[in-house]
């Protein structure tokens, strides 16, 4: 059987929703073959199964409202979520993460899912949340270009990468700001699946830049 990955999300209100949807979307249109695309995107009844099952948690299992207005129904509160192989922190303006990383309860989640998951992301300033749980201490990492500075101060024991769109520590990845959970994504389904199906997922969702992702 094929290796299928479950991937948790957590989204909290004024998250950022390029930082979420982004991932989300290419993650999710992900698949094994180029006959598994025209399955999907033709709809015939030998669809096969997706590498990706992606869900949604909140800290309530609530409504979130994003940061342009989106509105998101999270599938899981922190307290029912399942186990997941890969676990994506998104970001948001530096007010939101100030919120994030005040509070104990997702920072305690976030830090219990690294005990069990086979990778650690983050996006955009969501490295601050990864940082706040300890995760990134003797590690390289990056976070939104506006947001380095900050980082640096606050968190002097992490390496802070200021030049690359995302830096893969093996069992964490941290990406940069908004455009680079692209950039994730991709570098995932690459990672995990080999460059064919990186590039083959490129193609489905014609984005250009995948040249530009490494």
């Amino acid at each position: 059987m094929k290796k299928q990955w479950s991937v948790g999300m957590l989204v909290f209100d004024q998250v950022d929703a390029f930082d979420y949807v982004g991932p989300s979307e290419i993650l999710s249109v992900t698949r094994y073959s180029a006959q598994d695309v025209q399955n999907m995107i033709f709809g015939s009844a030998d669809e096969q199964p997706k590498p990706f099952l992606v869900h949604t948690v909140s800290e309530t299992g609530g409504m979130v409202t994003a940061s342009n207005g989106l509105r998101i129904m999270a599938d899981y509160s922190i307290e029912n979520a399942p186990q997941f192989d890969i676990v994506l922190i998104p970001g948001g303006f530096q007010p939101i993460i100030r919120k994030l990383i005040a509070n104990t309860r997702l920072i305690q989640w976030i830090t219990d899912q690294m005990k069990t998951v086979e990778l650690m992301t983050s996006v955009c300033t969501g490295a601050f949340a990864l940082a706040q749980a300890g995760l990134l201490n003797g590690k390289k990492a990056t976070t939104n270009r506006k947001g380095l500075d900050s980082f640096r101060k606050y968190f002097p024991e992490i390496t802070v990468i200021q030049d690359q769109k995302f830096v893969d520590e093996g069992s964490i990845i941290t990406a940069q700001g908004p455009d680079a959970g692209l950039h994730l994504a991709f570098h995932l389904v690459k990672r995990l699946l080999g460059e064919e199906v990186a590039l083959m997922t490129a193609d489905t969702v014609e984005y250009d830049g995948y040249e530009k992702a490494f």
